[in-house]
C-alpha cells in the first residue's frame, strides 16, 4: 500500500504533535503546520493527498483555508474544530470539507477516517480499477481488458492522478501541481500528456478520460 502526505494545520501544539506522530506511525508522511501561511506554498511543494484543518487558526481561519484548497487541490479535507454546533459542520461540508471531527477526539478515529478517506480517494489501493481498466501503483503498469497500455513515467503519474480523483473533474492547475509543480506552470503540458494518455486508452476499448469544456478534465465510464 503507499503511504499518503497529510498536511496537518492546527495551532495546539500538544493536538498537532500528537496527530503527527500517530499518522507517521500508521505509515504516512506527514508534514505539520502551525497556521496557514504558507498553505500556497505547501500544496505546491508537498502536494498533500488529505489536508488536515483546524477551524479556529491564527490569520485565516479553516474555512478561509479550505476555501483557498479547493481552488487550488484536489486533496481530501478533513476539519477539527472544538465546535459541535450543527451549522458549523454543514458549513464545512457545503465548503467542499470531506469529513469533519469534533474535539476531543480519540487519535485511532482520526487516523482511521483519514485512511478511508484515502481509501475513497484511491491512495491505498494497491490496484485501481475504472471500467474495464486496471492501474497497478505498485509495479506501475496499465492494462485494458489483458492489453498493457505503454505509458511514460509521466503519462503513468497523470493517469494514476485522474483514477485516484475518478468521477471528479480536476483543473489544469491541479493536475499540474500534483504531477509537475507549479515550477513547471505549463498548460500545454497537461494538454500535451492528456491526448497521449487518451490515445493509448482508446486504441483498446471506449473513452474513459473525458475534458469537461472550460473545467479540465475527468475519468469515468461513459459519456454522461
Amino acid at each position: 500500500m503507499q503511504p499518503g502526505r497529510i498536511l496537518v494545520i492546527e495551532d495546539a501544539e500538544a493536538i498537532r504533535a500528537a496527530v503527527a506522530a500517530g499518522l507517521s506511525a500508521a505509515g504516512h508522511e506527514v508534514l505539520d503546520r502551525a497556521h496557514g501561511g504558507q498553505l500556497e506554498q505547501d500544496l505546491a511543494q508537498f502536494r498533500p493527498d488529505v489536508v488536515v484543518l483546524d477551524v479556529m487558526l491564527p490569520g485565516r481561519d479553516g474555512f478561509a483555508l479550505l476555501e483557498a484548497v479547493r481552488a487550488r487541490s484536489a486533496a481530501g479535507v478533513v476539519m477539527l474544530t472544538a465546535r459541535d454546533g450543527v451549522e458549523d459542520r454543514v458549513r464545512g461540508l457545503r465548503a467542499g470539507s470531506d469529513d469533519y471531527v469534533v474535539k476531543p477526539f480519540e487519535l485511532v478515529e482520526l487516523v482511521a477516517r483519514i485512511d478511508a478517506l484515502l481509501r475513497r480517494m484511491g491512495r491505498l489501493q494497491q490496484r485501481i480499477t475504472v471500467g474495464d481498466m486496471e492501474i497497478d501503483v505498485d509495479t506501475g503498469t496499465v492494462h485494458r481488458g489483458t492489453a498493457p497500455i505503454p505509458l511514460t513515467a509521466t503519462e503513468f503519474k497523470l493517469l494514476a492522478y485522474l483514477a485516484a480523483h475518478r468521477d471528479r473533474v480536476v483543473t489544469k492547475t491541479q493536475i499540474l501541481t500534483a504531477v509537475w509543480g507549479y515550477e513547471n506552470f505549463d498548460p500545454n503540458l497537461v494538454e500535451v500528456n492528456v491526448s497521449a494518455v487518451r490515445r493509448k486508452l482508446e486504441e483498446h476499448g471506449p473513452r474513459l478520460l473525458h475534458t469537461v469544456r472550460g473545467l479540465g478534465y475527468t475519468l469515468r465510464i461513459g459519456d454522461r
